[in-house]
């Protein structure tokens, strides 16, 4: 086994450093399963763990991406053995625990999922977190009775990982979509993901927000949060759902109760992070089977290197991303 290998690690000794460094397999955290990585994706999380002020890393030094898939070297944990084709997400990976932009990566068996028969393990990684997010939205909307007949869903955010995938799976499961996006550029990519109507983000807020807004939507995907959600809300039909999973809009939602009260509406919240590993396994199936899009390649902006991820990983937090970025390890 090669005991040296590449890694992107950040350090905040004396100064901020973004770079991939030489490391051996003892510099991991002694965890069951080791694995090598073959690919990983940037999130938010990551474009957050880049920069000294995101308040993501809880020590330095640390090596980030919140996503991996591979295969198993080693294990102590019985449950999985060498050669074994898995995926990782979320729980403390590439936050407290060392994550996935690295050649080899040790973690704990609790954190892991086989990968899916039907999927590989590159697409494992176009999907990632963000199209396991997706995906839990809607499971999300569905428990709560939104069917395709219950009317139009909105997605936020559309041109985003989470959008992007929600827009897709939406469409493939007969839902009509209506994306919102900032970016006028985008329309023709979101029309080939399956939506039916596209609008700007000022169409679902303009600065304003009423207690109670004329009924547009019978639910809503939403990743962005703050002012916007709040708009949102004010906007659902009578008895509708909005699944909320991110905050790129602000923490802070100014909303009252009418939307609740007055129309029962449901504020779903959204964490893939601690999802239990029963629904986790359930969804990952799901991404395989009835989720999957038709093309995962829609969804692929471009692919990079380790080497390349100290300049790329800004750019998600500009909105200069659009769908998914795969890192090949």
């Amino acid at each position: 086994m090669t005991e040296r290998f590449k890694a992107l690690v950040i350090d905040n000794n004396r100064e901020f450093t973004v770079k991939v460094q030489n490391l051996s397999l003892n510099n991991l955290p002694d965890e069951d399963v080791l694995i090598k990585v073959s690919y990983s994706s940037i999130n938010y999380k990551d474009g957050l763990a880049s920069i000294p002020d995101g308040k993501i890393v809880k020590s330095y030094p640390h090596i980030p991406g919140i996503d991996l898939a591979g295969v198993v070297v080693s294990s102590r944990d019985p449950r999985f053995k060498k050669g074994d084709e898995v995926v990782a997400t979320s729980y403390e990976i590439g936050v407290s625990h060392f994550g996935g932009y690295s050649e080899f990566a040790r973690i704990s068996g609790d954190w892991i999922v086989p990968l899916p028969k039907g999927m590989t393990l590159k697409e494992a990684m176009i999907f990632g977190t963000a199209g396991f997010t997706a995906a839990l939205s809607i499971q999300k909307l569905e428990h709560n009775n939104i069917r395709p007949e219950s009317g139009k869903i909105l997605v936020t955010g559309a041109t985003g990982g989470v959008g992007s995938f929600a827009v897709s799976m939406l469409s493939k499961l007969g839902y009509y979509v209506v994306a919102s996006t900032g970016k006028e550029t985008e329309k023709a990519y979101l029309s080939k993901l399956g939506a039916k109507d596209i609008i700007s983000r000022e169409d679902v807020f303009n600065g304003k927000i009423k207690p109670l807004d004329k009924q547009l939507w019978a639910g809503a995907i939403d990743p962005v949060g703050g002012e916007p959600l709040a708009s949102v809300l004010s906007k659902i039909q009578y008895g509708g759902s909005v699944a909320v999973s991110g905050l790129t809009g602000g923490m802070n939602l100014p909303t009252s109760v009418h939307p609740f009260i007055l129309r029962g509406v449901n504020l779903l919240g959204v964490d893939s992070v601690y999802c239990p590993m029963e629904k986790r396994l359930g969804i990952w199936d799901r991404l395989a089977t009835d989720l999957k899009p038709v093309n995962l390649l829609d969804f692929v902006q471009g692919k990079v290197s380790l080497e390349e991820l100290p300049s790329m990983l800004p750019e998600i937090l500009k909105s200069k991303v659009r769908g998914r970025i795969v890192v090949e390890i």
